[in-house]
């Protein structure tokens, strides 16, 4: 196997990893393909993996003991799948799947647990599972006091974080999870944002036209999250140009 170099990785906590803590880990990290639909977390299963996504994007979903589902959280290139191994805990009644399909660096949770004694380690990743409540808790609050199209825009700019490019191959049976709703409803929400030109909804794909338009709407159900991620966790990241001319500015991008 090639030597894995820290420099080289694309998940942004490998990237922040100290060095000591990188170069422990990095022999057993395992690169993997993750098609559409690849579990990352079974629900109620124990949790045999730590996944650093590379690319793609995760959804992390709960459901009800009625068969009721809803996506509360994504997880791409800034994150890994199976975190709940950091607080202890060995399973979760959530299941984390592939929605949109990429690759990672797997390691098995007994090989990962031993290099949570390393403290910055340790301090780094449980800073990120603060930042995953934040995601959480902005999700329930995006649900109580914000309307459907603004939830929409805030759920396409967190996918829009997490991919590469402008184009993102989300079906509207994932925008219904996203968002909770049926899938009948989910064109009507589309057709408002095409409507303020933020977007063009296309079979299978979003196309992301006006980011700062998406931001706008979006209002302040998104940004609180992603801010806390770059002052727990931050690191360097690229100027993103977006599609109607204008660049981020002040705007948080998580993981481009």
């Amino acid at each position: 196997m090639t030597e894995l170099r820290q420099g080289q990785v694309n998940n942004r906590l490998l990237r922040r990893f100290p060095e000591d803590g990188f170069e422990h880990l990095a022999p057993l990290l395992e690169p993997v393909d993750l098609p559409v639909k690849h579990p990352l977390v079974r629900p109620r299963q124990p949790i045999e993996h730590v996944c650093f996504l590379e690319s793609g994007l995760a959804s992390m979903v709960v459901e009800s003991a009625d068969g009721k589902s809803v996506e509360v959280r994504h997880i791409g290139r800034e994150g890994i799948a199976g975190y709940p191994v950091v607080l202890g805990v060995d399973r979760t009644p959530n299941k984390t799947f592939m929605q949109v399909p990429g690759h990672g660096l797997q390691v098995a949770t007994e090989d990962f647990l031993p290099i949570l004694d390393h403290p910055e380690v340790r301090q780094l990743l449980l800073r990120y599972v603060h930042t995953c409540e934040q995601q959480l808790a902005h999700s329930a609050l995006a649900a109580a006091k914000f309307n459907v199209h603004q939830r929409l825009a805030r759920w396409l700019l967190m996918c829009h974080d997490r991919i590469d490019g402008n184009d993102l191959a989300l079906t509207h049976e994932f925008l219904a999870l996203m968002l909770g709703i049926r899938r009948a409803g989910v064109t009507d929400e589309l057709h408002i944002l095409e409507g303020l030109h933020a977007i063009r909804s296309m079979r299978g794909n979003v196309r992301i036209l006006d980011r700062d338009m998406l931001i706008e709407i979006a209002g302040g159900c998104y940004g609180v999250p992603e801010h806390e991620y770059e002052r727990l966790i931050g690191g360097p990241r690229p100027q993103v140009v977006h599609p109607a001319g204008r660049q981020n500015g002040n705007h948080a991008i998580v993981a481009r």
